[in-house]
């Protein structure tokens, strides 16, 4: 008799050891389980970015074959690439999803904001966040959010509690020992929920090659029309770019990250596929916001800044 005896995972010395990625996937689907227990009213934000899609995907995968119990929110700026926006839609329709949109865009049209200078309108986005929460009365609400991608963003929990003027206290911050979330809140508060928070950017490209997961073509090597601005690329629009003595030239360039197209560079890159962006990824030594998001920049606690009064 032939006996076949299990061959343990490379590094991991048991046959019962899960991949990283396998961890990663089964900690996101326990969150996302967490919330539907804890909550009555999640959303999922969804731009349209390769956070949010795998987050969705995670979210699919954990209620399957049930349908998602969330609906999904993205904050329009105006100024979002086409192509995400085209996905966006594509993919909200292909699940049957119900899709809320806070519109930047009518906050300035009714004179509640006003356009800055350069232009960018990320900044812009946390009232029409806020207010959608406080209107449609969300108590929590996931975001794509990682760690690894800014030095704010690696103080958060999983479960983020925000006050009822949907702002943050890194004092208020709770313990989450052994997987263990707290999702307490008083009326009027909400907490902010993220379950990608121990990935990093490598981590999402390989899930992403290994799930099969669509994305827009934006993410991959491709011959646009920019111009240079601060040491980034920059995609000319309506948003106010490119300025005098700003040149505009046709390169091959991709996308890490996307977002509003006046504070979104692109890199210069010849990657077509999900194999060759791993590789690039993996030869990185800047995080994708670190290297092409110039609302980053604008000081050095930009991101705390706006996450304190209500952004992600």
């Amino acid at each position: 008799m032939t006996t076949t005896v299990a061959t343990p995972q490379e590094g991991t010395g048991s046959p019962y050891a899960l991949s990283h990625l396998d961890a990663l996937e089964s900690e996101a689907v326990h969150i996302f389980r967490e919330v539907a227990g804890e909550f009555e009213r999640p959303v999922i934000l969804f731009s349209g970015g390769k956070d949010s899609i795998v987050m969705l995907h995670l979210a699919l995968k954990a209620f399957a074959p049930a349908p998602v119990p969330f609906s999904l929110l993205h904050v329009d700026t105006g100024h979002n690439f086409p192509e995400v926006i085209e996905y966006r839609d594509r993919t909200v329709e292909k699940h049957q999803l119900r899709l809320h949109v806070a519109s930047v865009q009518d906050y300035i049209d009714r004179g509640v904001l006003k356009e800055r200078p350069d232009g960018t309108r990320n900044p812009l986005q946390t009232l029409p966040l806020t207010e959608k929460i406080q209107a449609e009365r969300f108590d929590a609400v996931f975001g794509g959010g990682r760690r690894d991608e800014e030095k704010a963003r690696a103080k958060e929990r999983v479960f983020s509690l925000r006050d009822e003027f949907s702002q943050w206290d890194p004092r208020r911050q709770r313990p989450e020992l052994w997987n263990l979330y707290n999702g307490r809140h008083a009326p009027g508060e909400h907490v902010r929920v993220f379950p990608l928070s121990n990935w990093t950017e490598l981590d999402v490209w390989q899930y992403i090659a290994r799930e099969g997961i669509e994305l827009p073509q934006i993410y991959f090597a491709h011959e646009r029309e920019v111009f240079k601005r601060s040491g980034m690329w920059l995609t000319a629009g309506e948003w106010g770019g490119p300025k005098d003595g700003e040149t505009v030239e046709k390169r091959l360039v991709r996308y890490r990250t996307v977002g509003d197209m006046s504070c979104t560079g692109a890199v210069d890159s010849d990657a077509v596929s999900l194999e060759q962006v791993i590789t690039e990824i993996a030869a990185s030594r800047l995080t994708e916001r670190g290297a092409t998001r110039a609302d980053d920049k604008l000081s050095e606690a930009a991101m705390e800044d706006r996450k304190r009064e209500g952004y992600f």
